[in-house]
């Protein structure tokens, strides 16, 4: 089995990839009111839960750990940092030492890719070339993935310029008075509301501007509008704005293949909306959250 670790800034995440996959993840606890926690405070949060994790997960275990898989950056980007990934990485580094086994390290991203493809039953993507979505609370990308000697070469093709789809989907939903993470709640409000407020994509080639959306947002509110129909818009601009990223990097790259990744990637309205597009794949919402099952399998994928 190879273990892997997962310490972002909203989960602390661990996973077994063997004949199985198993995994845990424990949230990072944010103050009601707040839309984020810093990166000290989450530190600290990864220091107390990974053993907790860790330890859920080897009640589930049926053998010897062989190899271990780490997120130790946020994205496939030179100089991409964030404290909160050290926690794993030095845990990781800790175990692998103590028990004699290598220890793989990859980012986040890579992870949200992989566990995407295992979830839709395209492993088989890994040795192709692909497009794939990483769209999150810190990330609106996408990106060119091709074979290589590190299992995968990540190239980003477009990104939000301004403002992230999670980012705005949280600030709006914080000023509703929802908790933070919001996507589940606003999910849950954009079914039912009635006036169904739509949303124009703001484009600069591959690249976007969501920023404007939360203004927009603002001002239904202002107007009056439902905390359902704001929900609603904010859904759709971030399902329009994908959508029209979507276009312009299979214009570039042609008619590839499209893995959509990252906990935004769970909404229903949004994955009913992409799925028009065809040759598009989405994770279970399980495995579009945060969690380790991708660093997990990149270890096994490394260690093969």
């Amino acid at each position: 089995m190879v273990l892997g670790i997962d310490t972002s800034n909203y989960s602390t995440s661990a996973a077994l990839a063997g004949e199985e996959i198993k995994a845990e993840t424990m949230l990072l606890p944010v103050k009601s009111g707040e839309r984020g926690i810093r990166q000290s405070d989450a530190v600290f949060h990864h220091v107390r839960q990974l053993p907790l994790v860790i330890d859920r997960l080897r009640r589930q275990a049926d053998g010897d750990i062989t190899a271990i898989g780490v997120s130790v950056r946020p994205r496939e980007a030179e100089g991409s940092y964030m404290p909160c990934f050290s926690v794993g990485e030095n845990t990781a580094d800790v175990i692998g030492s103590l028990f004699g086994v290598p220890v793989y390290k990859t980012s986040h991203q890579v992870g949200h890719i992989l566990a995407a493809l295992y979830s839709a039953g395209r492993m088989d993507l890994v040795g192709e070339r692909f497009i794939a979505f990483h769209v999150s609370g810190g990330t609106t990308d996408s990106l060119l993935c091709e074979p290589s000697d590190n299992i995968m070469r990540v190239t980003q093709i477009g990104t939000s310029l301004d403002l992230y789809a999670g980012q705005l989907v949280d600030r709006v939903g914080v000023k509703m008075g929802l908790d933070f993470p919001c996507g589940i709640a606003l999910e849950k409000l954009a079914a039912q509301s009635e006036g169904r407020p739509s949303a124009k994509p703001v484009m600069r080639g591959c690249d976007a501007c969501m920023s404007g959306f939360e203004n927009q947002a603002d001002k239904l509110m202002e107007k009056g509008a439902s905390h359902e129909d704001t929900a609603y818009f904010v859904l759709s601009a971030v399902c329009e704005t994908v959508f029209s990223m979507t276009s312009a990097a299979r214009k570039r790259y042609g008619d590839l293949p499209v893995v959509y990744a990252g906990g935004v990637m769970s909404d229903k309205l949004i994955r009913d909306r992409l799925s028009s597009a065809g040759g598009t794949f989405f994770a279970a919402p399980e495995f579009s959250r945060d969690n380790a099952v991708g660093v997990a399998l990149y270890g096994k994928l490394s260690s093969q």
